[in-house]
């Protein structure tokens, strides 16, 4: 698996551990709606600035979104 899809599949996890539906988490990560669902599908090439907000807003440290 590469690791578009690994980054994808742990926000995914994380997203739905806090309860969270992929709107919100982009409106809470200051990112357009449709940006999550397609990080979360392995489809984006996420900057450091992206994955930085996805994590905040997660409350989680960047690190964890590349455990496996």
């Amino acid at each position: 698996m590469d690791i578009k899809k690994k980054f994808g599949k742990q926000v995914k996890k994380f997203r739905l551990e806090k309860g969270l539906s992929q709107e919100t988490l982009a409106l809470m990560a200051d990112l357009d709606r449709t940006y999550i669902p397609s990080i979360e599908k392995g489809e984006r090439n996420v900057s450091i600035t992206v994955i930085e907000k996805i994590a905040k807003a997660l409350k989680i440290k960047i690190s964890v979104l590349f455990d496996e």
